[in-house]
């Protein structure tokens, strides 16, 4: 299989899939070789055979999605942020959850992946930020469609690579070495890790703080892509925080959401008496 093969193909298929080629210019690569393995798997010699095969097999849809799916993830990836989430975003959020008699701090990491981005969390507020608000707890509910991934993350066990990003202090009181991989410890473990496709569902509550960063807004085709943001700004609590990657942007036309001063992929949604601004 040619890297124009592949190219070829998926600009085919992933329209069909509610999926963005733009996204997938970066990894086709991975794509590329679980596609080869796909093939090998069904005897089938090439993308061309492939096509008629998946017009005529519909299920094969659904195992050419999971093919595509991006499951990138590291504890404190795009440091900058993390950094702005301890000084100034969590604090803020949890300032305005303690001064509303508020008992808990609600957070929702969306596609989570294997997890390091909501263990990130947990490690940052219970080491760094709750002793300024011991009356508040942290809760995180973390969600992902792929069952496999969310197994790692229940696991709480990654190797080095995953952790080269993690401050020191954070990665000393937080893990515990097994031979070849760091253990969250127990004590940062409670996470509520939920297995659901964003495209058709999403958690029936509301949230302080919202991380969807680099899945949504980088692999979804634009029409899909905006209705899910409408689904996920939704959950957004008023005055709550809402992250991005540090390379997306959001769809026009979500007026409810507005930049975090100063910050970058971070935006905040109006109180419900908030004038607007242009």
């Amino acid at each position: 299989m040619t890297d124009d093969d592949c190219v070829k193909f998926l600009q085919m298929a992933l329209p069909r899939l509610g999926l963005h080629w733009p996204g997938y210019r970066r990894v086709r690569g991975l794509v590329r070789k679980r596609l080869g393995k796909r093939l090998r798997d069904l005897r089938i010699s090439n993308l061309r055979a492939y096509v008629p095969y998946i017009e005529n097999h519909y299920e094969e849809w659904d195992a050419l999605d999971q093919l595509c799916r991006i499951p990138i993830s590291r504890f404190y990836r795009d440091c900058g942020v993390f950094e702005r989430l301890e000084h100034e975003v969590l604090p803020a959020l949890a300032e305005t959850a303690a001064a509303r008699s508020r008992s808990n701090l609600a957070c929702w990491s969306a596609c989570c992946a294997s997890g390091e981005e909501a263990y990130t969390l947990v490690l940052l507020w219970r080491l760094r930020i709750k002793r300024r608000f011991p009356q508040l707890q942290l809760r995180i509910v973390a969600t992902d469609i792929d069952a496999h991934l969310l197994e790692r993350a229940r696991s709480g066990c990654y190797r080095s690579s995953s952790l080269k990003a993690l401050p020191e202090d954070l990665l000393t009181a937080g893990f515990t070495r097994r031979e070849t991989q760091f253990c969250v410890r127990n004590e940062f473990r409670s996470i509520d890790f939920l297995q659901q496709d964003m495209r058709k569902v999403v958690p029936d509550e509301e949230f302080d703080l919202v991380l969807c960063r680099n899945a949504a807004l980088t692999y979804f085709a634009p029409p899909l892509r905006c209705k899910v943001m409408q689904r996920v700004i939704s959950r957004v609590r008023r005055s709550g925080a809402l992250v991005i990657g540090i390379h997306e942007s959001l769809p026009q036309g979500l007026s409810e959401m507005v930049p975090w001063p100063g910050a970058r992929a971070i935006y905040r949604r109006r109180d419900a008496d908030a004038v607007p601004t242009d």
